[in-house]
């Protein structure tokens, strides 16, 4: 079994403990998750299964959407509402919804973030989550992501009461912490915030109108009748530039040879997926070394 599961993860599970199950549901080893999502968090989790597994990098880094809730009024230990409270601050103003789109608008694009403690970010070797643990702060790098899009969920034009909470909507890239955007969306209007609610509606054009429950996940496997719902190795790559080749370029791209440049390459540092008979046979990239040619970085039909 090749392809890609488009699960709908529950509240309360890991994305490892999603793999633990869907490896037992289908009997097969060669599963692997495309980025971790937090266990209160719901949402798509794209699952790849046997060689779509070579991929999975690929659509961990594709864009992502989610729908989420921020809370002003307080902060939290893990910057969500599992998390203790570290500051509080009565909302004593009314919140102009003008002012809320100007923040958002503020927090779109290119952003620099800190990643939260509890996080599985390494600093030393160690998970930040372990660090929090144990009570020990320690230094973490901030990165930079993208917010492609960052939209108000609430028709409201004035927010009141001692605590304020409203829904939105971000696209964003790989890296982004929804987390730690909330509470900045809380520091710019003057208090402190978390994250109250989140689902992840979409990840690498998967949508949640296609993902099925781990329990239909094992009724269909009864059933016999999985088939439909695996999603082709080819739908998680195809956000990335391609290019169709002959009959004689794909036997020596399926035995990982080096090229010279297409005409057609688009640029130095792309990575491009060589199609034939409507199939993702190889990602390509320019050679580190060798001027003038590419390299495969995945070979995923040679057959």
């Amino acid at each position: 079994m090749n392809g890609i599961l488009p699960l709908w993860k529950p509240k309360g599970m890991t994305s490892h403990d999603c793999v633990f199950k869907v490896r037992k549901i289908l009997k097969m080893k060669k599963v692997g998750h495309t980025g971790t999502l937090d266990p209160d968090v719901t949402g798509v989790l794209p699952i790849c299964l046997g060689r779509a597994t070579k991929v999975a990098e690929y659509i961990t880094d594709a864009g992502k959407v989610y729908e989420g809730e921020v809370t002003i009024g307080w902060s939290t230990t893990t910057e969500d509402s599992s998390g203790e409270t570290v500051d509080k601050k009565t909302v004593n103003r009314s919140i102009k919804r003008d002012e809320v789109l100007a923040v958002l608008k503020n927090l779109t694009g290119e952003i620099l973030q800190t990643p939260p403690m509890f996080s599985a970010v390494k600093v030393n070797g160690k998970r930040l989550y372990e660090y929090a643990r144990q009570g020990i702060e320690v230094e973490r790098p901030s990165r930079k992501v993208t917010i492609h899009s960052l939209e108000l969920l609430d028709d409201r034009q004035c927010f009141e009461g001692e605590s304020i909470t409203f829904a939105f909507r971000a696209a964003c890239s790989k890296g982004t912490y929804i987390r730690t955007l909330a509470v900045e969306i809380g520091e710019q209007l003057g208090y402190p915030a978390h994250m109250s609610k989140l689902v992840r509606t979409s990840a690498a054009n998967i949508s949640s109108d296609m993902c099925i429950t781990l329990q239909d996940l094992e009724d269909k496997m009864k059933m016999g009748d999985l088939k439909e719902n695996i999603l082709p190795i080819e739908y998680g790559i195809s956000y990335l530039p391609n290019l169709v080749i002959s009959d004689t370029l794909a036997e020596k791209v399926k035995n990982g040879a080096l090229l010279t440049i297409p005409d057609a390459w688009p640029s130095s540092d792309a990575k491009v997926v060589f199609y034939h008979d409507n199939k993702a046979i190889a990602i390509y990239q320019n050679h580190p070394t060798k001027s003038g040619l590419i390299k495969p970085i995945k070979v995923l039909h040679n057959d």
